[in-house]
C-alpha cells in the first residue's frame, strides 16, 4: 500500500509562489528576445497575468502569515524612492 503525502497549505502556497516566479522569469526572458512584435505583445500579455497571479498568490501567503515582512522604516523608504527617482531621470 502506497503511503499518500499531504503538503500543507503553506508548502502548496510556497510552491507556487515559487512556480511563479520561473514563469515570469522566463517570460521576461522570451519577451526581450522576440523578433516580431505581435509574438512579444502575446508574450507580454501572459507576463502581465503572470505576474497578477504571482501577486495574488503573494498576499494570500502574506496575509496567513506565511510570509511576513517587517514594516519599513520611512526614513528607508524615502532614501529608496529618491535612489531609483534618480535612476528613472538618467534615461
Amino acid at each position: 500500500m502506497e503511503q499518500q503525502q499531504i503538503f500543507s497549505e503553506k508548502e502548496v502556497l510556497a510552491d507556487a509562489l515559487t512556480s511563479e516566479k520561473t514563469a515570469t522569469e522566463h517570460y521576461n526572458l522570451w519577451a526581450n528576445e522576440c523578433v516580431h512584435s505581435n509574438v512579444r505583445d502575446a508574450i507580454m500579455d501572459c507576463l502581465s497575468k503572470e505576474h497578477a497571479i504571482q501577486q495574488d498568490v503573494f498576499h494570500m501567503m502574506h496575509g496567513k502569515g506565511f510570509y511576513p515582512t517587517p514594516a519599513a522604516e520611512l526614513q528607508k523608504v524615502q532614501e529608496a524612492k529618491q535612489k531609483f527617482s534618480q535612476c528613472a531621470q538618467q534615461f
